[in-house]
């Protein structure tokens, strides 16, 4: 089964791209290689392509700038992902889309299950969520929220940042009033590709790793296991000045995964093969 990665150049789709190319046929295409938003160009590929997944990696995720880009934004993060869902079921393939925490308003102080209702805050997270639907147009379709990626090929992350100040023993700011699952994209990967290959039921799976931490706690775990002194700046997120909402409780339980056979490690877990595999020299 061919399968093809959209949004291949950035930290989860390049992820995907490296993970199956040993063994699998993959086409990777990045913003460069097709516009998304260019319905005739991308049902014409895909037509071309008959892929048997579709991976959609791509989004528009300058949160901020979403609130003046909103055009643009509902062109990436929804219209571009109904031409998806369209061409996906033309061709009889699987649909998978990431979502994010986003989605909800961060006003609780319990991990929000599958079910509990979306309240979305901003521009950018009101896309993702259109975009959420509109992948439903698939008649097979996953729609996998992730949140606090870290990990990949490229390091972007704001957990690579953390890292790298606490390598060089510079003080990190850290958020102490957000509370995120934090989703190494190798777990990630290797979930999204168990569901597909169970054919577990379509729906909104969180696909995030379990349990759940402020940034200051994921800092402070990820300086003992490099065994190095935590010289953090606490930051409290409530005093910054986004032009977005940002929900401040964001943790996610990965329930339906567990249901569809899927179990995803512990963030601690995952942390300390994150730190593993990273080249620290």
């Amino acid at each position: 089964m061919m399968t093809l990665v959209t949004g291949a150049a950035g930290q989860l789709g390049s992820a995907f791209v490296a993970a199956l190319a040993p063994a699998r046929e993959v086409v990777g295409l990045a913003r460069a290689d097709l516009d998304l938003t260019d319905a005739p160009a991308v049902l014409a590929r895909i037509d071309a392509l008959r892929p048997g997944l579709i991976v959609n990696c791509a989004a528009y995720n300058e949160v901020d700038a979403a609130e003046t880009q909103p055009l643009t934004t509902l062109a990436v993060n929804a219209i571009a992902v109904l031409t998806l869902a369209r061409a996906a079921a033309e061709a009889g393939a699987a649909l998978v889309h990431f979502s994010t925490d986003f989605v909800f308003d961060g006003l609780t102080s319990q991990p929000y299950t599958e079910d509990d209702p979306p309240n979305p805050q901003s521009f950018y997270a009101a896309s993702k969520l259109l975009g959420e639907w509109l992948a439903r147009d698939a008649p097979r379709h996953y729609v996998l929220r992730v949140e606090s990626l870290f990990g990949g090929p490229r390091r972007r992350s704001s957990v690579d940042t953390i890292v790298d100040h606490l390598l060089a023993g510079r003080e990190a700011p850290v958020f102490v009033d957000r509370t995120v699952s934090p989703s190494f994209v190798d777990d990630v990967v290797e979930a999204t590709l168990a569901l597909v290959e169970r054919r577990a039921p379509s729906g909104v799976y969180h696909c995030v790793n379990s349990g759940h931490t402020t940034w200051q706690g994921l800092a402070e775990t990820a300086a003992r296991l490099l065994g190095v002194e935590p010289r953090l700046k606490p930051v409290r997120a409530a005093d910054m000045s986004f032009a977005a909402s940002r929900p401040f409780y964001c943790a996610l339980s990965n329930r339906h995964l567990a249901e569809a056979g899927v179990a995803m490690p512990s963030w601690e877990d995952a942390l300390g093969r994150y730190l593993a595999k990273r080249d620290l020299r």
